[in-house]
């Protein structure tokens, strides 16, 4: 005898006819090479990603959450992240380290202006390069929006939204 077919239906079942499923792999991959770029000490391509009058935000979930507006961070196009890379690279100085990142939870939550509307959780590592020592840097959710165009995928808007309400030591890599 055979078994009963199962007739339980999963809280969300994804569609392929949801209609932003056929740029899923493309804001997933941007999203990525975000991440990646940083950790190869290749920051400078991030601008790449950032659209010409896209925005660059880090704030904290405290300030986010109250919609009040200070940010750590706050670049107003791809020019003005550049210009801070650029002085993190001749002007700052700090003890070397480097970034790694986790990426989970990524989803296209919608539709804003055009743009597709995606949320990502973050975790990254941070590593002294002098001493070896690792610790959690930063936590949080990505709030995006993400235009994609034949030429391919850009960040109109980045929102790094950090758990804590305090940032541990100064923050020069972008997140």
């Amino acid at each position: 005898m055979n078994a009963p077919a199962n007739t339980l239906q999963p809280a969300f079942a994804p569609s392929l006819n949801r209609p932003h499923e056929q740029h899923f792999r493309a804001v997933e991959n941007l999203i990525y090479e975000w991440a990646r770029a940083i950790d190869e000490n290749r920051v400078e391509a991030i601008c790449g990603l950032l659209a010409p009058q896209g925005r660059y935000t880090v704030m904290s979930r405290f300030n986010h959450d109250r919609q009040l507006p200070m940010a750590v961070i706050n670049c107003h196009s791809a020019a003005q992240l550049r210009d801070r890379i650029k002085s993190m690279r001749i002007a700052n100085i700090y003890e070397p380290h480097h970034y790694r990142h986790m990426v989970s939870g990524v989803q296209i939550t919608g539709e804003e202006d055009g743009a597709l509307v995606v949320r990502s959780n973050y975790l990254l590592v941070r590593t002294m390069e002098l001493d070896g020592e690792m610790m959690i840097y930063s936590t949080g959710q990505c709030h995006d929006l993400v235009d994609v165009t034949p030429q391919g995928a850009f960040f109109r808007s980045r929102k790094f939204i950090y758990d804590s309400r305090a940032i541990e030591t100064l923050m020069v890599i972008p997140l």
